[in-house]
């Protein structure tokens, strides 16, 4: 038996972090590696989206003059990969989503109820009143919804730019759905649908 060779396949992304670190490297010469932040040596990061500050401004626009995306990018960061966080600590998220003073908290919930209403996020209550707990949906899909749906605030001109964005970076969240693949047929059984066929040859008239 012939024995296939074995090839290493270099990844085209390390090529392409090799040339941009070779780049900054030529423009910042004297760069100090502890003046920049990197998740290889620091803790405290979470996976976020490419295309989310794009999606962000698609949120915006959907609010209607009360920006919502500072509030849902804090959720957003107090996540794992399981889309879920607890609101206990309410003032502290409502003041790291860029609102304080007396009407802090109550407006950073006016912004969550408007959120759940575009879709982007599922509130539940609980000890910290009706917004206890929040699940946080994939934001392509609600946004791809919303134009499906044409809902006012929606512009073509963005969505096309999110969809172009997720070519890029090879997100498949709005691609279009892929054929159903089809099933073997089934044997004749003698039946099509509720009529009986008659499997006799028939015999021909003319013969």
């Amino acid at each position: 038996m012939a024995t296939i060779p074995l090839f290493t396949v270099r990844r085209p992304r390390k090529k392409i972090a090799k040339r941009q670190l070779e780049l900054r490297d030529r423009l910042w010469p004297d760069l100090p590696q502890e003046r920049l932040w990197t998740r290889h040596t620091h803790d405290g990061f979470t996976t976020l989206p490419k295309a989310m500050p794009l999606m962000m401004s698609i949120m915006d626009d959907l609010a209607k003059g009360h920006p919502v995306s500072s509030t849902y990018l804090e959720l957003w960061c107090r996540t794992f990969d399981e889309n879920f966080v607890t609101l206990s600590k309410a003032r502290e998220i409502a003041f790291h989503s860029g609102f304080y003073g007396q009407r802090a908290e109550r407006t950073w919930r006016a912004r969550l109820n408007i959120l759940e209403d575009l879709g982007f996020i599922s509130l539940r209550e609980g000890p910290s009143g009706p917004a206890s707990y929040a699940l946080i949906y994939n934001p392509y899909k609600v946004i791809q919804d919303h134009y499906a749906r044409r809902t006012p605030g929606v512009r073509a001109d963005k969505y096309n730019a999110l969809i172009e964005r997720a070519i890029e970076i090879g997100d498949e969240s709005l691609s279009p759905p892929k054929p159903a693949e089809n099933s073997a047929p089934e044997p004749n059984s003698g039946q099509v649908g509720n009529v009986q066929t008659n499997d006799a040859p028939v015999k021909d008239p003319f013969a």
